[in-house]
């Protein structure tokens, strides 16, 4: 803290009392004179202002020196291993169910409001308190017409609104724009809380209809959004809105946004034309609304543009004045103008510049899609000169399009097998609030494309080490992940690891997918290890085992194949597990797949090696049931390198004679 200003210096001030006292008076030195004058002449003492703290000033020291813990989930989850999810797609679903158990306990209050009329918390705060959502005003007048409006009762407000009609009432310009305002939101559909009373309502009706031929869907038509609700004909926003007695740019401006939401863009160009006609103006949103309707109004790229140029020309006339959203719009829309949107892209960012407009990341992804893979331009300088200007910000939500900046980014990145290029994507979407950006499913596919990319690029150890940092408090690796991991252990001869990542697999629920299983057999069994590691695989092969043999209530073993069979085999061969090897061995017979010469020289090594002649004499005799031409050579290896009891040279001669009378009977 800085230290108080004073006139005088601390010990100027004890001179100046010692000078005073009665003792000292007779002494009038030059000192005393100094000091007199320099305490007539003393300036007044300014005491520093209290220092305003932000309220959360502290709670924002407390969360800097928090780390993050890389084994736990997401913080929206309970703190509870069973209600933790294992995967990308268990979180998905329990996000989900938090958020509809948010929209039940919303609903409950909604439907059953007398439940909770008791304010029981002191101090009572209303913003935490219950909305109220029930009509409280009765009655057929304007005022209740409003609280209807207020509590989006769509259906209620129309007949309201008709009932008002009908008796006479005039209703004021007002009030008649917030119902279009309501009725061209909702497409002149109905509200959530309304869909929900009525799916309930026809839930009988439509299980009785359920075998009913359905109706054949039309043809989409010209003008309309291929994803967005359908803007009736002749619908309530149309109908009030002509038998409006007056209606001003209010009016207008909310029908075109309307109809552009709700796929009738025809009808918004229409309706933007009366809107001239009438000599109206319209507002910011609305030129934003049909810019980003042109490519539903005109086919040809170079139509596209001039339209474009028609509304921005008309802005100026107008003198509205354009936001960030307005240049998103027509950058969208260039997006979907070929080789006129790459010409026209950079002087629409130009013309940002100069009105000092700040570009939304809504505004960086419209770019990276209309010049990535250009011939005009490297792909790699188009992202590094925008991250070059994303990387110095902190952004805020401005356009809806924001959220996919990051991910259409990292898939450039991907792309380009650029990991540079990543590290300074990751860098800026870590830089202030940019993470907000990315939801619950966006951050898994951002973070799982970034790890794709360090799989393939980075050395060995840094992959490991991004690997538990982010699981699974960042992401769920997905099976593609995994795959990419086996890989890059595989050419970074990393091979140790693989009992971790089996681990993880099962962790994930990815512990029947084939591809995985064939590609950690594989790998285990391509060469030979240490002992330790040698155990490990062996275990590694004994839960696989398991996952082909059981079997749940609602779900069938996963099927063996001839490989995946082969390479257990050799895993636990390998590992001197005899048994286990030979009960592999069997299982070629019973699903009718050949073995490999590499999986019986293995078998047989084993034998060798845990001194067991038996299943060496059950391994040729196995041969030459299957026909194999390899039973000799084994019969040789046996007789070699085994010593045999007269037994067991009995049963190894009558394997060959049993054979040799076969080979006689196919010849006959």
């Amino acid at each position: 803290m800085a230290a108080r200003r004073v006139g005088v210096s601390s010990w100027h001030r004890v001179l100046s009392l010692s000078g005073r006292c009665g003792r000292c008076s007779s002494t009038n030195t030059a000192l005393g004179k100094t000091v007199e004058n320099s305490e007539d002449a003393r300036e007044e003492i300014v005491l520093p202002r209290r220092k305003t703290w932000d309220k959360l000033a502290v709670l924002q020291t407390l969360a800097s020196t928090v780390k993050r813990d890389p084994t736990a989930a997401h913080y929206m989850f309970q703190d509870d291993p069973y209600l933790m999810p294992r995967n990308s797609a268990t979180a998905r679903l329990f996000s989900l169910s938090k958020e509809s158990g948010r929209n039940a306990a919303k609903y409950i209050i909604k439907e059953f409001p007398h439940f909770f009329d008791k304010i029981l918390a002191e101090p009572n705060i209303p913003s935490l308190m219950p909305e109220i959502c029930t009509p409280q005003i009765e009655g057929v007048n304007e005022e209740a017409l409003k609280e209807r409006i207020n509590l989006r009762m769509v259906k209620v407000s129309v007949d309201l609104f008709d009932q008002l009609l009908q008796a006479g009432t005039p209703v004021s310009l007002e009030t008649t724009n917030s119902l279009l305002d309501l009725l061209c939101f909702y497409g002149d559909g109905e509200s959530t809380q309304e869909k929900e009373s009525k799916e309930k309502e026809d839930l009988e009706e439509s299980e009785v209809n359920a075998s009913e031929q359905e109706t054949p869907k039309r043809p989409p038509q010209r003008g309309l959004h291929p994803s967005a609700s359908r803007w009736r004909e002749n619908n309530n926003a149309e109908r009030i809105f002509k038998i409006m007695p007056e209606r001003n740019a209010h009016s207008y401006c909310t029908m075109i946004r309307g109809m552009v939401k709700h796929g009738a863009s025809a009808k918004a160009y229409d309706m933007y034309t009366e809107l001239l006609n009438d000599r109206h103006k319209a507002d910011v949103h609305t030129f934003n609304a049909l810019i980003a309707a042109v490519p539903f109004l005109k086919d040809r790229f170079l139509e596209r543009w001039e339209l474009i140029k028609m509304f921005l020309n008309h802005m100026a006339q107008q003198e509205v004045q354009p936001n960030v959203r307005t240049f998103n719009a027509v950058l969208k829309t260039l997006r979907r103008c070929g080789g006129v949107g790459r010409s026209m892209a950079v002087p629409v960012i130009k013309e940002m510049e100069a009105l000092e407009i700040e570009p939304s990341l809504a505004t960086y992804d419209h770019l990276l899609s209309i010049f990535y893979r250009t011939a005009d331009l490297a792909p790699s300088s188009i992202i590094s000169e925008v991250l070059d200007d994303v990387e110095k910000r902190s952004f805020t939500p401005q356009d809806p399009d924001d959220a996919r900046f990051f991910i259409s980014a990292m898939q450039v990145c991907c792309d380009l097998k650029d990991i540079k290029l990543a590290y300074r994507l990751n860098k800026a979407m870590e830089k202030g609030d940019n993470w907000k950006f990315l939801d619950m499913d966006r951050l898994n596919s951002y973070w799982s494309r970034f790890f794709s990319l360090l799989c393939m690029m980075e050395q060995i150890d840094v992959v490991l080490k991004w690997y538990k940092e982010m699981s699974p408090s960042l992401f769920y690796p997905s099976p593609k992940n995994i795959l990419d991991l086996l890989q890059a252990l595989d050419a970074a001869n990393h091979l140790e690891v693989i009992p971790s990542v089996w681990e993880d697999m099962k962790q994930l629920g990815f512990s029947k997918r084939r591809d995985l299983l064939e590609e950690l057999l594989s790998l285990m069994s391509r060469d030979q290890h240490p002992e330790e590691i040698q155990l490990a695989f062996a275990k590694c092969a004994e839960d696989i085992k398991t996952v082909h043999e059981q079997s749940g209530k609602d779900q069938a073993p996963v099927e063996w194949t001839g490989s995946a069979l082969g390479s257990v085999t050799v895993v636990f061969s390998r590992a001197g597990r005899i048994q286990d090897a030979w009960s592999m061995m069997e299982r070629f017979q019973q699903i009718n797949r050949i073995p490999t010469e590499l999986v019986m020289d293995e078998f047989l090594n084993c034998a060798k090696q845990t001194n067991s002649p038996d299943e060496a004499i059950k391994l040729v005799k196995l041969a030459a049931s299957l026909g194999l031409p390899s039973s000799q050579k084994l019969q040789s290896r046996i007789e070699k390198e085994f010593e045999l009891s007269e037994d067991q040279k009995k049963a190894l001669e009558s394997i060959q004679s049993d054979s040799d009378s076969s080979d006689d009977s196919d010849r006959d």
